[in-house]
């Protein structure tokens, strides 16, 4: 199962990486050459996801990549139209840095009939949204302001708020082409102050950077544009 292997790698120290594939960004195509490099380099995961995903699209896609790897495909999904019981697992994400109720609850209840009938692994998530300087598309399509880094209080509570409320996973996200990581201080004082995985993402192009936020606390990093801007980034990394 896909929480039970991020639970044991946090248990033994072990860092995670998954590698974001956004079908909004992605022709069928182009899916096996993407895959095929993926497979070349240690990633454990492949999300699939994007916050403006059109029906029917996601679905095509997971089957696309089913057939050139066996890495897990864990969903990450901007609305309730983009699931898919081809996938491994789905981050069950609540928008916790908002205070829109569409992404807070209704987009979850909205998703029920379908999860009810399906053998998805669900992970409830703990979404908070950062500030990474650039007004990102989940904001626009949220229509929610993203946490600013200089609050630090804030994030920290948001993140224990969404670990008492039962979330498994906390991710803190810059967002898609953000141009500021999230900071390891950041990561640490929430590290320091929960005690379920932290997943980290937007931003990240450098081993320096994703070294720095391993070192600070998350135990899952994801990249998404970077890879998308170049594919032989694995290969740096």
């Amino acid at each position: 199962m896909v929480y039970n292997k991020i639970l044991s790698a946090k248990k033994n120290g072990e860092k995670l990486l998954a590698i974001l594939l956004d079908p909004d960004k992605l022709n069928l195509l182009e899916v096996a050459i993407l895959v095929k490099k993926i497979n070349k380099h240690q990633v454990h995961f492949i999300f699939v996801g994007g916050s403006t995903v059109k029906n029917d699209v996601t679905e095509k896609i997971v089957e696309k990549i089913k057939q050139y790897t066996k890495i897990p495909i864990v969903l990450f999904p901007g609305n309730c139209n983009q699931i898919t019981n081809q996938a491994d697992a789905i981050l069950f994400l609540s928008l916790l840095s908002g205070r829109n109720p569409e992404y807070l609850i209704e987009q979850q209840i909205k998703s029920v009939p379908f999860l009810q009938n399906t053998a998805l692994e669900i992970i409830p998530t703990a979404y908070i949204l950062i500030d990474g300087g650039t007004k990102t598309t989940v904001q626009k399509v949220s229509n929610t302001t993203a946490l600013s880094q200089k609050n630090m209080d804030k994030i920290v509570n948001t993140a224990c708020a969404g670990m008492y409320m039962g979330n498994k996973l906390i991710y803190l996200e810059a967002g898609s082409g953000a141009k500021n990581t999230v900071q390891t201080e950041i990561i640490k004082s929430v590290k320091e102050k929960t005690t379920i995985p932290i997943i980290v993402g937007g931003g990240i192009k450098t081993k320096k950077q994703m070294l720095e936020i391993y070192k600070s606390g998350a135990d899952l990093i994801v990249i998404g544009t970077a890879f998308e801007k170049n594919n032989n980034l694995l290969a740096q990394l």
